[in-house]
């Protein structure tokens, strides 16, 4: 298997965005405990796009929250020691009364009450700003928190859009391999070991360009993988290991540049390929 290829194909991005469905996210789960470099590939891209989203988080502004404690604690202290006005005095019964001169409540008196008045008026609004500044503060915070979601979303998106945009080019280049005239095509059919396996094999002789189209294939055990080998006047000549998404038939793979070949085959090898075919594995094979 190439890794490399598989690690650039866009399948990583979407299993970190959780698009994909439960067979491909097994699949890539399993690559990542058998590869160091798509468990580390994985981990890039998860601490990316956690980057993004702390990058662009903003902290609340400096003191709010010493500002609106110290207004509420005012406003108790102030409310603590306000004078409570005079109980309002009852009416007395309709007569004459004579009251000496002496006896009408100074100047300084009623200055003083209309000034605890004042006073208490002032708490009230204090308190009623202090509220307020808490209520637009809270509000404020779940504007940010908001903000932030909408923010991972925008970069969910936009690394979706990505991978679409890649299988698209992708899918564009095969669709120029397959119309393209320099190209002969040779039909791989399955052997006694696997009637039903079909393949087909794009060979450009000007290039050395070689692409493996698979139709049909057994699903291989763990630890296995199809390889691909040119023969050349009877000597087999390694043209590389096909990939997981290429097996399953998802898209058209390009192998390793062959000089010359006669006829092509698969067999069935370790991952990573082997120097020489085993023939008893053999499954597929066809010549021009």
């Amino acid at each position: 298997m190439n890794i490399q290829d598989y690690i650039e194909s866009g399948i990583l991005e979407e299993y970190v965005l959780g698009v994909l469905d439960p067979a491909q996210r097994a699949e890539v789960e399993r690559y990542a405990a058998d590869y160091p470099e798509v468990r580390q590939e994985l981990t890039l891209i998860q601490q990316g796009l956690e980057s993004y989203a702390q990058a662009h988080t903003q902290t609340p502004p400096a003191g709010m929250r010493e500002r609106v404690l110290a207004g509420f604690q005012a406003a108790i202290h102030g409310a603590d020691t306000t004078t409570p006005p005079a109980a309002p005095v009852a009416a007395a019964a309709p007569e004459t009364v004579v009251r000496p001169i002496a006896s009408v409540q100074p100047a300084e008196e009623v200055a003083a009450s209309g000034f605890n008045w004042m006073m208490a008026a002032s708490v009230a609004l204090l308190v009623l700003s202090a509220a307020a500044n808490l209520i637009l503060y809270n509000r404020w915070q779940d504007s940010e928190t908001q903000l932030v979601a909408l923010q991972a979303d925008q970069t969910r998106v936009a690394s979706t859009m990505q991978a679409v945009e890649k299988r698209l080019d992708t899918r564009t280049q095969e669709l120029a391999v397959l119309r393209n005239e320099q190209f002969r095509a040779v039909d791989l059919a399955g052997t006694p070991t696997a009637p039903e396996a079909k393949a087909r094999v794009l060979y450009n002789k000007a290039t050395k360009a070689v692409y493996v189209d698979v139709r049909n294939l057994p699903t291989l055990p763990q630890g296995k993988q199809y390889q691909l080998w040119a023969m050349d006047k009877g000597t087999p000549v390694d043209a590389g290991v096909l990939a997981a998404a290429t097996t399953a038939g998802d898209s058209i793979q390009q192998m390793k540049d062959v000089t010359n070949a006669e006829a092509f085959a698969m067999t069935v090898e370790p991952e990573g390929g082997s120097e020489n075919p085993t023939l008893s594995t053999l499954t597929v094979i066809g010549k021009f």
